[in-house]
């Protein structure tokens, strides 16, 4: 049975000479993976081009309940992404929310609404001439909202984060997964703060990779088998 559906770009892998396997996040399915024939041909209906890392999809789809790989019908770029493609800085970011997203996504059932945020997410970092420097840190906040498990962030900062019970305290936790000030106050605004304000926020290079290796630690202490993130170093280097 044929279904239309839209789907975000995450992985693919080679299948065999000119074939790909490519691993979605579909509106209508969740993480779906399809056999693509052809798609490293240079004429193929759908080429590898269009797979890139985040890059957004309209399909049409032949549906199977039984978590084989799926096929595809029909698929077109919608909307092509005008500056990821091009831009340095925005290609090694969405490279780098590609790998989370990748790592916290890989049982995802539909979700409408985790899907519209993260194409308006894309749409926005592709179209924004504001400088993206926070980008990163403030979509993985938001995005661990619909993972379920988002801080609850009073209306100031307290001394203390704790990064495993995602609670701010005025009492150092008995461990070390924990953040201070002066960071605490920048987490709390990176909390708060939308992607169009993100920019203003203040801190230093040190800062910002300390405060995204705490945000990562956040994330490994609350996703299971989360593993290391291999396009951090990219991102510290764009930044400098």
């Amino acid at each position: 049975m044929l279904h239309k559906t839209r789907a975000i770009a995450l992985k693919v892998t080679n299948y065999s000479e000119n074939s790909v396997v490519a691993q979605l996040f579909t509106e209508e399915f969740g993480i779906q993976s399809y056999l693509i024939n052809g798609a490293r041909k240079p004429k193929a209906k759908i080429h590898i081009n269009m797979l890139q890392p985040l890059h957004l999809l309209d399909m049409i789809v032949y549906h199977k309940d039984t978590g084989a790989l799926q096929r595809i019908k029909e698929a077109t770029s919608s909307p092509i992404l005008q500056q990821i493609p091009m831009d340095i800085t925005k290609s090694s970011v969405a490279i780098f929310l590609n790998e989370i997203l990748y790592k916290v996504l890989k049982q995802q059932q539909p979700d409408p609404h985790l899907f519209n945020f993260i194409q308006q997410s894309i749409l926005w970092l592709d179209q924004t001439d504001k400088p993206i420097h926070n980008f990163h840190l403030c979509f993985l906040m938001k995005l661990s909202r619909f993972l379920g498990y988002m801080p609850t962030a009073p209306d100031k900062p307290l001394a203390y984060f704790d990064l495993v019970d995602g609670i701010f305290t005025n009492f150092a936790p008995a461990h070390t997964y924990s953040l201070q000030e002066p960071h605490t106050r920048m987490f709390h605004t990176v909390l708060n703060i939308s992607y169009e304000h993100a920019h203003t926020i203040q801190m230093t290079h040190e800062d910002r990779i300390y405060l995204l290796s705490q945000i990562i630690n956040f994330y490994k202490l609350h996703t299971e088998n989360f593993g290391t993130v291999k396009s951090l170093q990219i991102l510290e280097e764009i930044f400098h």
